[in-house]
């Protein structure tokens, strides 16, 4: 195996499989006809096929090759996308990120343990630091690139936007035919049974608290960043935002994600205490702030967290890595996101109904006063 030509392909497929061209489906799904319930029903229901799905496919990559995973989850993200191009209306739309939930289920944790077990074998799992870095500032390059040309098209042909997807998942794959399946798992004859990855699985899970706090961690502070970064799209739409400016902002938060990935190798050197309390401080005063209804705040507060929770990959993945072994590698990286799921199913249409009811600054201001009493919490335990 050449690790070089590998590393080249995993970026590739990075690139394709996560450009950001879809990810303003607030808007889009509203331009539809969707109100704002039905949209974080959506969104519900996709984290809801997420849950049902993320362990098995964790355990599929484990048990069958990284490649097939892989390919499968862009002709899921295919099918998708060609979906979304019909009105068929709500449960339409909702079969339609159940199938986007497969495509992300099925690369879940897949990409990384792939990358991890071939550097491994090349004996360099030193690098993976630098190699976890340099791949998701490819992602966060591909997913602002995506996002600043869907904020261009909002009031233009958005629907092309899909079309643009189906071509991008067509690019991954070959993408992916191009990566070459780690010795350590190659051969079906030293494949571990579906049954004894579960168990060993689950053994590891039980028994290493600082994994469990981990992930726990991980999924919370990704579903609250999330939520904000999604209903800031309805704000931008209610109060009209131009989209050139649209286009900047997303612009603008590209550029301080990428400058926060580049600094996450820097705080691996830090004691993780620290490093937690620092994210989970760092946010709640983020959203505080967004008490203020000013739009230019409001959009301060967007770049924040969106530069905090780009720190979160590079510097999780490191975690998690150093903590899993390698047979059960992809099934715990899903459970992992399985979490994240479930915070987000449950969170996204309560977060929905408070932005309804209460209006989006102080729905997000008043979760910056929960997470800052968890910050008090994390302080102590230093």
């Amino acid at each position: 195996m050449q690790l070089k030509t590998q590393l080249r392909a995993a970026y590739a497929y990075s690139f394709f499989a996560f450009c950001g061209i879809t990810q303003l489906w607030v808007i889009y799904l509203g331009q539809m006809g969707l109100s704002l319930v039905a949209i974080g029903l959506c969104e519900s229901l996709f984290h809801v096929a997420s849950f049902l799905f993320e362990v098995p496919s964790g355990v599929l990559a484990d048990r069958f090759t990284y490649r097939r995973m892989l390919t499968l989850s862009r002709v899921a993200a295919l099918v998708s996308a060609a979906m979304m191009l019909f009105n068929g209306g709500f449960w339409w739309f909702a079969l339609s990120f159940v199938f986007s939930a497969w495509s992300f289920n099925l690369q879940s944790g897949t990409l990384e343990a792939l990358l991890y077990e071939s550097l491994k074998a090349a004996g360099a799992t030193a690098r993976w630091p630098q190699v976890t870095s340099r791949l998701n500032t490819v992602i966060e390059l591909s997913s602002s690139g995506g996002l600043m040309i869907a904020g261009a098209m909002t009031h233009w042909h958005f629907e092309a936007t899909y079309g643009i997807a189906i071509a991008l998942a067509i690019a991954a794959m070959a993408a992916v035919w191009r990566l070459e399946e780690p010795a350590s798992h190659q051969a079906p004859a030293t494949r571990q049974t579906i049954a004894s990855i579960v168990t060993t699985a689950w053994q590891v899970l039980r028994h290493d608290r600082r994994l469990r706090s981990l992930m726990l961690f991980d999924a919370s502070f990704s579903a609250v960043a999330t939520g904000y970064y999604y209903y800031f799209q309805n704000v931008m739409t209610t109060r009209g935002f131009a989209s050139w400016v649209i286009t900047a902002l997303l612009g603008a938060a590209s550029l301080v994600a990428i400058a926060a990935i580049q600094f996450s190798p820097k705080l691996l050197h830090r004691s993780r205490q620290r490093v937690l309390f620092g994210l989970t401080a760092g946010l709640a005063v983020a959203l505080l702030a967004a008490w203020s209804t000013a739009s230019w705040v409001l959009a301060a507060v967007y770049l924040a967290v969106y530069a905090l929770s780009a720190l979160l990959p590079p510097v999780f993945d490191v975690y998690y890595n150093a903590l899993i072994p390698s047979a059960q590698r992809a099934t715990l990286l899903s459970v992992a996101s399985l979490l994240y799921s479930v915070c987000m199913i449950v969170l996204f249409p309560l977060l929905g109904w408070a932005v309804s009811r209460f209006g989006f600054s102080a729905t997000f201001a008043c979760s910056g006063g929960l997470i800052a009493v968890a910050a008090l919490v994390l302080s102590r335990r230093k």
